[in-house]
């Protein structure tokens, strides 16, 4: 994809082969992939090499690169606009002549898709590996790395869902890190003045998509789009947030071991949420704690 693409951009020989609106849009297209490219390239398979004799210590290995694997987060999170690019110009004379001269059967999507593909496959040789050292002496260390990895692949997924919300008009990454996201039904209850007002139409809880950052939580509204791949991706309106200083929590509320309340400004505004699963409750319950505390 580098040298049969992303090169080829820069070739005086192919200029007049790219439309100009794909002129000066390859960092778009390939993301960081070249930086990647380098980190597998000079350092983690170099690092690699140095196990060959003693498979079951690579989760040192891991480890000690843990720090440089983020460059997949960065190169997922420019993954649909790359996307979207690179299907207003897929059929282009550029990529078809590239393709020609490469002899390749798949298309370039199919090689951008690669970074994604493995981070998700290191965590499987990582947990297969475990399932073969359980007693061994890097059997904590490929834990560890293991644990890592599903932490940077959960913080992708994030991201990915982080970047699809609308209508937010402050800057998101002001709001402190993304520590969860997922769907939920609401219940919304406002005192209004001295009278309480229940709204009758609330029996019905709403859908909304709830995004919790250090310090606030946003309420979305999720929206299907059709699609192919990255296209498929829902996007979130946003709704309203709720900054986390004047948040509380009630972890039970009778009769459903899915629910809990999310209460503002001395419970001035009370939110219902139910959660999925009683798991999904407890693991977000524990979360919003951690943020209070």
């Amino acid at each position: 994809a580098l040298q049969g693409y992303a090169a080829e951009m820069d070739n005086p020989l192919m200029a007049h082969l790219i439309s100009p609106e794909l002129q000066n849009k390859k960092d778009i297209l390939f993301g960081n992939m070249e930086e990647i490219y380098h980190f597998h390239n000079r350092i983690f398979l170099r690092e690699l090499e140095t196990y060959v004799e003693y498979p079951e210590l690579v989760g040192r290995c891991f480890l000690d690169q843990m720090e440089d694997f983020q460059i997949y987060e960065k190169y997922c999170q420019n993954k649909p606009r790359s996307e979207s690019l690179w299907r207003q110009f897929s059929d282009s004379v550029f990529f078809q002549e590239c393709q020609r001269k490469l002899d390749h059967k798949l298309s370039l999507d199919s090689y951008l898709l690669k970074p994604v593909q493995r981070i998700t496959k290191y965590q499987l040789l990582l947990k297969e590996m475990l399932k073969y050292s359980k007693n061994c002496e890097g059997a904590e260390d490929l834990q560890e790395a293991l644990t890592s990895i599903l932490g940077i692949l959960k913080a992708v997924n994030d991201s990915m869902h982080q970047i699809a919300i609308t209508g937010y008009d402050g800057n998101l990454n002001e709001l402190g890190k993304l520590l969860m996201q997922g769907s939920f039904n609401v219940w919304t209850d406002h005192k209004k003045g001295h009278t309480k007002v229940k709204d009758l139409a609330r029996f019905k809880p709403m859908q909304r998509h709830l995004f919790l950052h250090e310090k606030a939580v946003l309420f979305c509204k999720k929206r299907e789009e059709n699609g192919e791949g990255y296209e498929k991706a829902p996007s979130y309106s946003y709704k309203h947030s709720l900054n986390m200083a004047a948040v509380g929590i009630t972890e039970n509320v009778k009769g459903d071991a899915k629910k809990f309340e999310i209460w503002y400004n001395a419970r001035e505004e009370v939110y219902i949420i139910q959660a999925p699963t009683p798991e999904v409750k407890a693991t977000w319950v524990n979360e919003i704690r951690k943020v209070l505390t």
